[in-house]
């Protein structure tokens, strides 16, 4: 086919159905593109609540079923639970001896909050946050993208203060929520209806200045605690405020490229394993179409039951949550790890597509140009220490893996706390010492791009990494 008449950039679009969407990027016609100066650096995060399976050493189903692999920094072996990834050895990174200071002693049920934002939340009383790790990027990297980020969960929404359903904090702390249906974050995405969109952006951003007028008004008839009660109020209201003047900014800039013939966007987490396969879809096609470069998904929430225990019917077994109190029942560290197994799975499925895709500018492929971890906030039985952490990609971010790294001391062969079957020790005391999460994020900060030396208080990075 000759090529001679065609001339694309990445924001050509096609019309069709009432809707328009962009044509994905063709190497073709790469000549007469206008790519991007250099490969975007992107950011991803998945978390996955009740921790992993860590039986004892002297269990039989330690060698199978614990979650840490065997051995030392490049000699490892990975354990049933995530020999799935080992076509991707070369490409991924297990951490041990990671945890947040001030969630040790918080009960696994009440600490998601904090895993990308390491803030003293605390297990009950007076509830403040502060920034996520993935927004702290988004406002760096932000205004190179249509969306900032993509925050996405099974759950949906916010939930409650040491329930979160999501796992992104805005500047203010405030739990940013999340989208789960995959049909509305496609069309957040890709989907645009011209002037239907501009009047109703217009509709927006005259109810909003007319609301922020009233407010501000009544700031001198409150009470001082109601004066907290509306600044609060108008801080969210000013989050509100900023997505809508960058909505204005790309109103007449065509929805990125995308390829959604395959995907069902009707599916629910009834069909586990297609609806968590969909959910990385859109990571996936968000990144590939330069949407935004920034992503974090939350598997289900911490604290019990919900839509979200529903996946674990993707291995045959009716709850995730209760596979975590069923480890003394016969085969029951073979059942958690099965589910850890289908996590990483996925997970891996994910890293690869990465993996396979080019990068438009020619510098690699797209998981070289991305730091993505999956991790948990508890190991053994809600336990708030030594947390499950994968990381994937990050080669052209100075990223060296194919390695087991192992932090803090006490703990060489990850058994303190393994072959709990109770979660009434959470509180009693470690032997070991372990180092701060923090302080890996500052290491993905740094080669994000971010030009810090400090995250949540904590200074420097990992030397390892």
């Amino acid at each position: 086919m000759s090529t001679k008449n065609y001339s694309l950039n990445r924001r050509t679009f096609i019309h069709g159905t009432g809707m328009a969407l962009a044509m994905p990027w063709f190497e073709t016609f790469a000549a007469k593109a206008s790519p991007l100066n250099e490969a975007p650096k992107r950011f991803v995060s998945i978390y996955h609540p009740d921790g992993v399976g860590l039986p004892l050493k002297a269990d039989p189903a330690w060698k199978d079923w614990a979650w840490f692999p065997e051995g030392g920094e490049k000699d490892f072996r990975l354990t049933k639970v995530l020999d799935v990834l080992e076509p991707l050895r070369n490409e991924i990174s297990i951490y041990s001896g990671l945890s947040h200071p001030s969630a040790r002693t918080v009960h696994g049920h009440s600490n998601a909050d904090q895993y990308l934002t390491a803030a003293p939340v605390g297990g009950f009383g007076p509830y403040k946050n502060s920034i996520s790790i993935d927004q702290v990027y988004a406002n760096f990297i932000g205004e190179k993208t249509r969306h900032s980020s993509l925050v996405m969960s099974t759950n949906g929404g916010t939930g409650a203060p040491r329930g979160a359903q999501t796992q992104s904090f805005n500047q203010q702390g405030r739990a940013i929520p999340a989208m789960n249906k995959p049909k509305q974050i496609f069309d957040t995405l890709f989907v645009t209806q011209g002037k239907d969109a501009r009047d109703k952006l217009a509709r927006s951003k005259s109810s909003l200045d007319y609301l922020i007028a009233s407010t501000r008004s009544l700031k001198g008839k409150l009470s001082k605690h109601d004066q907290q009660t509306l600044q609060q109020y108008l801080d969210s209201v000013r989050d509100t405020e900023v997505k809508l003047t960058k909505a204005q900014k790309w109103i007449d800039t065509a929805v990125p490229s995308v390829d959604a013939g395959h995907l069902n966007l009707d599916v629910e987490p009834k069909d586990p394993r297609l609806y968590l396969q969909t959910m990385y879809e859109l990571i996936y096609l968000a990144f590939l179409s330069d949407s935004t470069r920034v992503a974090t998904y939350q598997m289900g929430r911490e604290n019990g039951e919900g839509i979200h225990d529903l996946l674990a019917q993707a291995v045959g077994f009716n709850g995730s949550h209760n596979l975590t109190h069923s480890v003394k029942s016969p085969g029951g560290w073979k059942n958690l790890g099965t589910y850890n197994r289908f996590q990483a799975e996925e997970f891996g499925r994910f890293v690869q597509k990465l993996k396979d895709t080019p990068e438009a500018t020619g510098e690699g492929n797209m998981l070289d140009n991305t730091f993505a971890m999956q991790g948990s906030a508890s190991s053994s039985f809600h336990l708030s220490r030594n947390y499950p952490i994968i990381s994937a990609g990050g080669k052209n971010l100075g990223f060296k893996n194919g390695r087991y790294l192992k932090f803090g001391t006490g703990n060489e062969d990850n058994q303190a706390g393994a072959g709990q079957t109770s979660d009434a020790t959470f509180r009693g005391e470690s032997k070991v010492t372990e180092e701060p999460l923090a302080h890996l994020f500052v290491n993905v900060l740094q080669r994000l791009g971010v030009e810090t030396d400090e995250f949540a208080g904590y200074k420097g990075g990992l030397s390892k990494v």
